[in-house]
């Protein structure tokens, strides 16, 4: 039986394209056929093209759905770790009891990184940001480990895959004590991977940090909400910079530096930005009619997402965590928190918020969470890339396993036609 087709008329010319079918989702026309006939379609950001078929990460924006290989984000986020889910973005399934075990000894056991990595960070001044430090540095990889860069070996995308998830806290850790002026404090084995990226954060030799686990945990679930989120701009660029060849840490520092745009990485550092704007529970109300006001350039950060126009899935979750958080830390009182509640119960109520679908997101809650734990808003985006990082990998490893081709966009020439050379 055929399958379904399209079809496009241009000037009385008929063109059929497929159309193919995905297991859930939308159909997608397949216009790979349009540029034999001279043709090409224009997509400005790419919103209405797939750039490629994946198996790994589903979402359903208007229905507020977030599947990790079928499972949804929220079951994911309160039954299972975030190497759980590392190993399921990279491997297809759930690891079993044994298969646990192997996984996340092999990550917990190659957190520590070349001793010679900790000169690197001379070079930067210690005023660098931060993410601009770990551009550097996860490129930098590409000089250490050599014996992980042939793209078109299995074990070497394995090997280089286990290494930068291992390595990636440890590196942040590092970026984040050299920027304050402290010893860099090596892992511990016997830590979980949440908690020992809270020890390396905050111990230092003169003072050990006892890790609290209510704090680890939330910074676990912080990793895991963040650990993958289909095509987007970062996921395309370390899947486009593979399509080149290039070795998985060039890849991956091509993500980072996506990933460190303000329109991607950084919605939570300006979520704390708005809510020390506001300064005070008396002006919430000047606030929320600004953001009503269309000729006001004022927008509410942490509300609404590009991809969901329902409740962010993950939301639902980082706003348990940051209560609990809360109430480990007895900060009910924080003048910013205070303010963080009460626009949330704005939001919630207000029939413009519910009408334009402007939910609180991901990002309001988890800034909250990290500025009450003691991280600095600097170091946020970079907590986003350390999470991010089995995504991108399960992506860059998908699209060599599908041996895709180099990615080529093509464009809509609007400058001047051939002309001829006069002279200066």
């Amino acid at each position: 039986m055929a399958g379904k087709t399209a079809k496009l008329i241009i000037d009385g010319r008929e063109i059929e394209l497929p159309v193919l079918e995905g297991t859930i989702g939308p159909n997608v026309v397949d216009v790979r056929g349009l540029v034999k006939e001279g043709l090409f379609t224009y997509d400005p950001g790419f919103v209405s093209t797939a750039a490629c078929d994946s198996k790994i990460t589903y979402i359903d924006g208007k229905e507020g759905v977030l599947l990790h290989r079928g499972y949804p984000i929220d079951e994911l986020a309160e039954n299972a770790s975030y190497l759980d889910v590392c190993y399921l973005l990279l491997y297809g399934n759930l690891p079993s009891a044994e298969k646990k075990k192997e996984f996340d000894n092999m990550i917990m056991h190659h957190t520590m990184v070349h001793e010679q990595m900790k000169s690197f960070l001379d070079g930067f001044r210690r005023d660098a940001h931060p993410m601009a430090v770990m551009v550097g540095l996860s490129g930098a990889f590409a000089s250490f480990y050599h014996d992980s860069l042939d793209v078109t070996n299995e074990r070497h995308r394995e090997v280089a895959a286990h290494r930068l998830i291992s390595k990636m806290p440890t590196l942040a850790a590092m970026v984040y004590k050299y920027s304050i002026g402290q010893p860099i404090v090596y892992p511990r084995n016997d830590l979980d991977y949440a908690g020992n990226f809270l020890h390396m954060m905050f111990s230092t030799p003169c003072e050990p940090y006892e890790v609290n686990p209510v704090f680890a945990k939330a910074m676990d679930r912080i990793f895991t909400l963040h650990a993958d989120h289909e095509q987007n701009a970062s996921t395309s660029t370390v899947r486009l910079a593979g399509s080149t060849g290039a070795n998985p840490f060039a890849c991956i520092a091509a993500g980072i530096a996506a990933l460190w745009g303000p329109a991607h990485g950084g919605a939570n550092e300006a979520v704390l930005s708005m809510l020390e704007e506001i300064g005070d529970e008396s002006r919430i109300e000047e606030f929320i009619s600004r953001a009503k006001d269309k000729n006001d350039p004022f927008r509410l950060m942490g509300f609404g997402h590009r991809v969901y126009k329902n409740y962010d899935p993950r939301a639902k979750v980082m706003k348990k965590t940051c209560d609990e958080v809360l109430a480990q830390l007895g900060m009910h009182d924080d003048p910013l928190l205070k303010i963080a509640q009460k626009l949330e119960k704005v939001a919630l109520e207000d029939e413009y918020f519910i009408e334009k679908k402007l939910y609180p997101n991901v990002d309001f809650y988890s800034g909250i969470i990290l500025r009450a734990m003691g991280i600095p808003v600097s170091m946020f985006t970079v907590i986003f890339a350390v999470g991010r990082t089995p995504g991108w990998i399960a992506h860059w490893k998908e699209m060599l396993d599908q041996n895709s081709r180099i990615s080529r966009p093509r464009q809509l020439y609007t400058g001047p036609t051939k002309r001829p050379y006069d002279g200066l």
